[in-house]
């Protein structure tokens, strides 16, 4: 059961299904028009008119902070020619004197030949996905980038080797993914709310008080520390899904040190939880519609040849037979309605993932669920032997910090089902009751949603994929409307981000930007 969508990049979901990347043709012919920024969504929620816009901090370093600011990190060899090191930031911006948090940092120094242009930081989002896993695994890293840059990154407060944030047992973990997320009735809604709250309670009691010091504002001051303990001046940045809020975060509130800074895969700022989740709903069915549309018109796809929405019911169809009598997987875990959903959705990250996808979905209806059941596992980044990463536990301690919850009770979700069914007759049930879990979480938010202009900050490229499931093309109109010096970069093309994915274009024209800081035209569209 996913307690809530994670915005990260596939990489991860890729390299454990090991799918092969094909090419894509690069053109400028403008996408199909998409819905615009504004007051009413797709889905038929409302936007806030006018929300307050995140104020720069002052461009002097505060007294309490210039230790921090000054410190010398201790490098050493952690393999594969990266150097690692610990960075200490205050937990409590607001108390420095309170206590220090560890930061895991790494980097892997310029190579040459050329000039050696900074650190270039990345973050592949989440919130929760190791930074530096994605640095030393599957971060796009062209020779003539790492030729110029050191190429850094830092996990997150509260991330993988940055203190992690813990919850569950892994048994524990097990038994929470195949909760049934489309209660039928008043027990299994019961014992939905009952799940939401023992994993809060497991989070409250195995990580304390860092659970109030995770936010993405902490983190981005975090990442403006490790920018001046790296000797740079200006930040350089490339950040996917998630990762675009924080490095948008950061050009909000240190607008003067923006340095080359890419947002791929853009999160929309100005919205509230409920409706970030209704258009992610229908980002997720516009994804879904174009697997389906390719699906039918081959021979054996396994939801029929008719149409895209009947190929919708018999999605359902499988979903609600998995619901009544789970899937055999070969092993003491069975492939329930959850774990199935959640399984469709991870494949539909990336559409290199269609053909195994068509596959394990006519295993699924043969009784065989071994399949998805791995596609579920990939998206829990739960690993062969059981374990899980600590992915699932930073995800909501984050966004329940950042955003008051979508629901406060079982009712409110009733009351909604509607707009998430309209948003997705597939999928709309299961990403209401998930965006329930925020309701129960032992700390009281932080953050609201507001808008983020960042004024006088260097050129940003915001890069949007136009049948994104995870963050809807209209998330990245809205952020580059919003950054005073954005340039809106669109990928005319299926899955989650787009650099790094295939796009001849895409790729040519971000790395000339980061080599040169050359900023494409405006209305740039690549296939």
């Amino acid at each position: 059961m996913a307690t809530s969508r994670l915005l990260r990049t596939s990489a991860a979901f890729l390299a454990a299904t090991a799918l092969l990347i094909s090419g894509c043709s690069s053109g400028s012919s403008s996408p199909d028009d998409e819905a615009s920024p504004g007051l009413t969504t797709e889905a038929g929620a409302q936007r806030p008119a006018e929300e307050a816009t995140l104020a720069p901090l002052p461009a002097s370093t505060p007294a309490g902070l210039r230790s921090y600011y000054d410190q010398k990190l201790t490098w050493h060899a952690c393999g594969n020619g990266f150097q690692c090191a610990t960075m200490k930031a205050p937990l409590d911006y607001s108390r420095p004197e309170a206590g220090d948090i560890k930061l895991a940092v790494a980097r892997r120094k310029a190579t040459g030949p050329g000039s050696r242009l900074g650190s270039l930081l990345v973050n592949p989002g989440g919130p929760g996905g190791s930074a530096i896993d994605y640095l030393e695994q599957y971060a796009p890293q062209p020779a003539s980038i790492r030729a110029r840059y050191d190429m850094a990154a830092m996990d997150p407060r509260g991330v993988d080797h940055s203190q992690p944030i813990e919850c569950l047992s892994n048994k524990q973990m097990d038994r929470y993914t195949e909760t049934d997320q489309t209660p039928d009735s008043p027990a299994e809604v019961n014992k939905l709310t009952t799940a939401f709250r023992d994993f809060a309670k497991g989070c409250a009691s195995r990580s304390g008080k860092l659970l109030s010091h995770v936010s993405t504002v902490e983190a981005a001051r975090d990442m403006d520390m490790l920018r001046a303990v790296l000797g740079d001046k200006k930040l350089n940045f490339v950040a996917a899904s998630y990762g675009t809020f924080l490095g948008a975060t950061y050009a909000g509130l240190y607008p003067s040190r923006v340095g080359r800074m890419v947002l791929d895969g853009a999160m929309n700022p100005e919205l509230d939880s409920r409706t970030t989740n209704i258009e992610q709903t229908a980002g997720f069915d516009t994804a879904f519609t174009a697997f389906a549309k390719d699906c039918i018109k081959r021979k054996n796809c396994p939801l029929g040849t008719k149409s895209t929405q009947d190929a919708g019911e018999q999605l359902s169809a499988l979903f609600k037979k998995l619901d009544a009598h789970p899937a055999a997987t070969g092993e003491d875990r069975k492939l329930t309605e959850s774990l199935a959903g959640t399984g469709v959705i991870a494949a539909l990250y990336d559409q290199r993932a269609w053909p195994l996808l068509r596959d394990y979905l006519a295993q699924a209806k043969a009784g065989n669920g071994r399949g998805l059941l791995a596609f579920s596992d990939s998206y829990y980044e739960r690993s062969p032997n059981g374990s899980y990463s600590n992915q699932m536990y930073a995800n909501p301690a984050v966004n329940c910090l950042d955003l008051p919850p979508a629901f406060t009770s079982p009712e409110q979700v009733r009351a909604a089902l509607p707009s998430f069914r309209k948003a997705s007759p597939v999928f709309g049930e299961n990403f209401a009751w998930a965006a329930l879990n925020c309701a129960y979480w032992p700390v009281k938010p932080t953050g609201t949603a507001h808008r983020i202009e960042a004024k006088g900050a260097a050129p940003i490229l915001v890069v949007g994929t136009t049948r994104d499931p995870a963050t809807p093309y209209i998330w990245a109109k809205a952020l580059a409307s919003q950054l005073s010096s954005a340039t809106l970069l669109t990928y005319d093309g299926d899955g989650h981000t787009a650099y790094g994915r295939g796009s001849t274009c895409i790729d040519n024209t971000i790395n000339a930007y980061l080599l040169d800081g050359t900023v494409p035209p405006k209305h740039k569209v690549c296939k």
